[in-house]
């Protein structure tokens, strides 16, 4: 688990070093990605160091799961995007880990999944918020999910 990206940045967020952290959950940590080419763009970070879904005994997956869509539909309050992509992949990271991707009408190819831009577009410097906007963006994510949670 050190070289696991996702834990590493699970330390961080318990050492108050990752600025991207807007709230924890029961079952994860709720994170802006480091670029915003999609505003609002967001990862539901898994506390458990499991590599699938399966894998988490039932009870956990059910209070996972149910997490994540709070957090989808907080994403979907705070931006208000025309479609919302819901994705776990974990090929890179292998831990659990939910990306939450708005998407709108005005994104480079809104028919396409996102990673079909390249990671030249979609972690180009251009696409990471400033700090006065990151703060905005969790803010606005931060409300939602209080209301819900």
């Amino acid at each position: 688990m050190n070289h696991c990206f996702i834990c590493q940045r699970i330390s961080d967020i318990k050492n108050n070093e990752n600025p991207y952290f807007v709230k924890e959950l029961e079952t994860g940590y709720v994170v802006l990605c480091d670029f915003q080419l999609f505003e609002g763009y967001t990862i539901f970070l898994g506390k458990l160091h499991i590599k699938e879904l399966h894998d988490l005994d039932t009870q956990t997956r059910d209070v996972f799961l149910h997490e994540m869509a709070v957090v989808a539909e907080a994403v979907c309050k705070a931006f208000k995007p025309i479609k919302l992509n819901y994705e776990l992949l974990g090929n890179t990271d292998n831990h659990v880990h939910w990306h939450l991707i708005p998407r709108y009408g005005t994104d480079p190819d809104p028919k396409m999944p996102i990673w079909t831009l390249g990671k030249e577009v979609l972690a180009a410097e251009t696409a990471r918020p400033t700090k006065e906007r990151l703060e905005k963006l969790k803010m606005r994510l931060a409300n939602e999910l209080d209301k819900l949670t």
